[in-house]
């Protein structure tokens, strides 16, 4: 059996769904693989997935598309490569609560913004600014991960960025009312987010073992889509974890991010050069990237960050 250690990007969420099928399924023991899954739990979040991969922890990670460029432009000696799309669109936005009457970007000039402390990330919320009419002056505040949320109902923070599935959610069945900004609204085109990637020496190296692992996985997912309610039990049997204990959200969270999963052509993981294309020329055109010497990086090749080698020929799924 050959083995894959993958690293989550959060702790297990209707975005991680398709793993823990296959895990559950045995498409990964029938693929001849056993799958070691981490969180960011592990480390309580001192290093991400994309630092994790590039230091040999893991063979695989989720991240969003922008630690894919970062890692080209800071760490060009280990080139990380997304290899599939979990997500075929983005399914974020940018929200405010409606009761604090920041209705539109342009009014966050001057108020707080809850932080991941992503790459690209401030840059990116003061550019949604900016292209609304604003100045981009923001303050910037950095709750622990899992309290950005919490820190936005009660008025710590003005502003955040949410995942639609999941807080959207939560929102929509608490009756918190929110007012979201999505950026594609704003022109500020957004790149795949989260991306299933890897190493390029581990391309090179064990394609057949990546092959195994991708196409296992894909069949995982497009059980998601299929069956959401089965795949969100079988998401909460496996992982056990306490942010899955409310079984009804799970599964309506689940039928919702299964609309995200698959391309219009039915297809999961599958990549459009020119997504990865619009989003790395605006970084590069708004000089947000630069090397690790801190210099402001103008080119950068877009096919050495992403490859559908791995996912051109997985099935689709009927939609």
């Amino acid at each position: 059996m050959d083995s894959i250690r993958l690293a989550l990007d959060w702790t297990p969420n209707t975005n991680h769904t398709g793993f823990y099928v296959a895990m559950a399924n045995g498409y990964y023991r029938d693929a001849g693989l056993t799958v070691d899954i981490t969180t960011p739990e592990a480390d309580k979040y001192k290093s991400t997935p994309a630092r994790r991969l590039a230091h040999g922890e893991v063979d695989m990670a989720i991240m969003p598309s922008e630690s894919v460029v970062s890692f080209h432009t800071t760490t060009p000696t280990v080139p990380l490569v997304a290899v599939a799309a979990v997500l075929a669109r983005d399914a974020s936005a940018i929200v405010t609560l409606q009761q604090s009457g920041i209705e539109r970007p342009a009014q966050l000039d001057g108020k707080v913004y809850g932080s991941y402390g992503a790459r690209f990330e401030d840059d990116l919320i003061r550019q949604i600014i900016r292209n609304d009419g604003g100045r981009g002056v923001i303050a910037t505040h950095k709750p622990t991960r899992l309290n950005l949320w919490q820190s936005l109902l009660t008025n710590e923070i003005d502003a955040t960025w949410i995942f639609l599935p999941w807080e959207g959610l939560q929102a929509d069945l608490n009756d918190v009312k929110l007012n979201r900004f999505l950026l594609d609204d704003y022109e500020v085109p957004y790149g795949y987010s989260p991306v299933l990637a890897t190493r390029q020496d581990l391309i090179d190296q064990k394609p057949d073992v990546l092959q195994r692992f991708i196409e296992a996985t894909g069949t995982g997912f497009r059980f998601a889509v299929k069956q959401p309610d089965e795949a969100a039990q079988l998401l909460i049997e496996m992982t056990n974890h306490p942010t899955l204990s409310d079984h009804g959200f799970v599964e309506l969270s689940q039928q919702t991010v299964a609309g995200y999963y698959l391309d219009t052509a039915g297809h999961w993981g599958k990549m459009r050069r020119e997504v990865w294309v619009q989003f790395v020329n605006y970084l590069i055109r708004h000089r947000m990237i630069v090397n690790s010497e801190g210099e402001i990086v103008m080119q950068l090749d877009i096919n050495k960050l992403f490859t559908n080698q791995f996912v051109q020929n997985l099935p689709s799924v009927r939609i």
